[in-house]
């Protein structure tokens, strides 16, 4: 009849070959997450410079659509008191 190290010493290697190969599909399938991650911050900074940019645009073109404004109310002004 077999001992206890018998029985538990194949089963502890067995148990330590499946740790190892967990560890190994465990930090595969972390490096893809990693890189998946990475792309989704690189589209998020994209998606900022964009958001960023547009606004910064949109405030010009506000400014200068307010410039126009005051110019014409300013030769409006000018009409009514000449009229």
């Amino acid at each position: 009849m077999a001992g206890p190290q018998d029985m538990i010493l194949p089963l502890l290697r067995e148990m330590r070959t499946d740790i190892r190969e967990l560890g190994q599909i465990t930090a595969r399938e972390f490096t893809v997450v990693k890189q998946r991650l990475d792309q989704i911050e690189g589209r998020l900074a994209n998606m900022r410079e964009a958001i960023n940019g547009k606004s910064v645009l949109g405030r010009y073109a506000a400014a200068e659509v307010e410039e126009r404004l005051d110019a014409i109310e300013k030769r409006l002004a000018v009409l009514e008191k000449a009229g």
